[in-house]
């Protein structure tokens, strides 16, 4: 097959010695050098006289553009054929070559590679971008400037945020659903702090793997004006849960998990001991199944029998008494139980979260009032028992039950808290602001953690005003509240 003609063919001109043999590399065109052979410069080709050869056939006029085009491209087809030789013809276009080159990563030049550092920077770029990108940076200087820049301000635009859910959340989602479609047997309003604790603390335990489950876990509470520790470990604590929690399952008529084993005197200490010793070996993760069944079966009874229920009566041991006493037991009704077990799971679960180096959050505001308001509605009857041990100052002002007597204003500041009257010498006695003698200013979270054993009396951070006696007797009967 005859080669393609070429403009200087067709225009009719004298052509270059050697040219159109099968192994030419490139044609010239109007203007173009033909390589010497000598030099490898380009020899400038005189191209053909204006109207020469008569079977010119006139074509359309040509433009500045036009006529630049053949020039430029047979420029690069001589450079082509030259590139291999030292004339000024080669190094030129090898020079221009070169510069083009510098810096170029992944296929992508300079500007564009430039243009990619934003993306980059917001990790929005392809793998073969992000590759290129990071190839360039490594030999331009401002390029990296650049990026480095770039970088430091998405940090700005992403700020760290904790990946752990907000307390509150679980509550609000259930409250916009049962808002929408109310539940057919609904959850008494007394029995959501247990609820919404229990799932919390479930939620952690399944987070953490199989060894955390023997992390040792130390149980601090308040004894005797003092503080008390039992070493265990993150199942020790499920199963102390599991077997105090049974106090209340036993109420409901519900089996007692720990069956033949379970203490004649419903005391939460000798029911915890027990449980611990009919084990044949330590906890193990195991432990989650029953306590988790045993949850949601309370939650389950109570819903079923309604908010009346709340009036049940739990046998529970006095705050205060030493393991091994027949002191004076108390009966919560089951409202204020189901409060005190859900107090009782949020401690032992930041015991666990301690221990296995979880974050972990309060309850939310109005299940942290729940709490802090049956605490200090058990102060006076706890206040009366220290002092028939010697614990506490005698009573200074015998009233009538009902009367007002002398009290102390209990204030908690934060989320949850609010103002209680504490009535001093008898439990009997109602308070009133008009018989105030003395006043305790402490944080909701602290509160709580005091009467859960886990602050001293004397480490509490309470501001204080008034009777320095009845102030220290109030503070020593909320850290008695604490048990193991």
């Amino acid at each position: 097959m005859p080669a393609p003609r070429i403009s200087v063919e067709d225009g009719g001109g004298p052509l270059p010695e050697g040219w159109g043999s099968p192994g030419r590399d490139a044609g010239p065109g109007t203007g173009a050098g033909v390589p010497d052979p000598g030099t490898g410069a380009g020899v400038p080709d005189p191209g053909p006289e204006a109207g020469s050869g008569p079977e010119t056939a006139p074509g359309p006029e040509a433009g500045p553009e036009a006529e630049a085009e053949p020039d430029v491209r047979a420029g690069v087809e001589a450079g082509a054929v030259v590139g291999v030789g030292s004339g000024a013809g080669a190094g030129a276009v090898s020079d221009e070559g070169a510069g083009m080159g510098a810096g170029d990563a992944g296929g992508f030049d300079h500007h564009v590679l430039k243009s990619l550092l934003g993306a980059w920077a917001l990790a929005a770029c392809s793998a073969q971008e992000s590759t290129a990108v990071e190839e360039h940076l490594g030999t331009c200087g401002p390029c990296a400037e650049e990026a480095l820049r770039l970088r430091e301000a998405v940090g700005l635009l992403h700020p760290e945020e904790s990946l752990d859910l907000d307390p509150g959340l679980r509550t609000r989602v259930l409250e916009s659903c049962l808002g929408r479609r109310p539940p057919r047997i609904p959850l008494p309003e007394w029995a959501a702090p247990y609820d919404a604790e229990t799932a919390r603390l479930d939620a952690l335990l399944q987070d953490i793997g199989d060894s955390e489950w023997h992390a040792p876990v130390r149980l601090r509470w308040f004894e005797n004006d003092g503080p008390v520790s039992r070493k265990t470990t993150v199942a020790g604590v499920i199963a102390h849960l599991l077997a105090v929690d049974g106090l209340v399952g036993t109420a409901l008529g519900l089996p007692d998990p720990l069956g033949e084993e379970a203490p004649p005197v419903p005391d939460p200490t000798r029911r915890t001991e027990a449980y611990w010793r009919a084990s044949h070996r330590p906890p193990t993760r195991a432990v989650r199944g029953p306590w988790r069944d045993q949850t949601h079966e309370l939650i389950r009874t109570v819903s079923f029998a309604g908010g009346g229920s709340g009036r049940l009566a739990v046998e529970y041991g006095v705050a205060g008494d030493a393991p091994g006493e027949d002191g004076t037991r108390v009966e919560l009704p089951l409202r204020d139980s189901m409060v005190e077990r859900a107090f009782e799971c949020w401690i032992h679960a930041e015991d666990i979260a301690e221990a296995v180096d979880y974050p972990y959050e309060p309850p939310s505001p109005r299940i942290l009032h729940h709490m802090i308001d049956l605490a200090a509605r058990m102060l006076p009857t706890t206040l009366a028992e220290r002092r028939r041990s010697g614990r506490a100052a005698p009573s200074r002002e015998l009233v009538a039950a009902g009367a007002p007597g002398r009290s102390l204003r209990l204030e908690v500041e934060g989320v949850g808290g609010g103002e209680w009257f504490i009535p001093l010498d008898s439990p009997g006695a109602s308070g009133s602001a008009e018989s105030e003698v003395a006043h305790i200013a402490l944080d909701g979270v602290e509160f709580c953690r005091l009467a859960a054993g886990h602050v001293a009396p004397e480490e509490a951070a309470a501001g204080q005003l008034g009777d320095r006696e009845a102030i220290r007797d109030v503070l020593f009967a909320a850290a008695s509240l604490s048990r193991l």
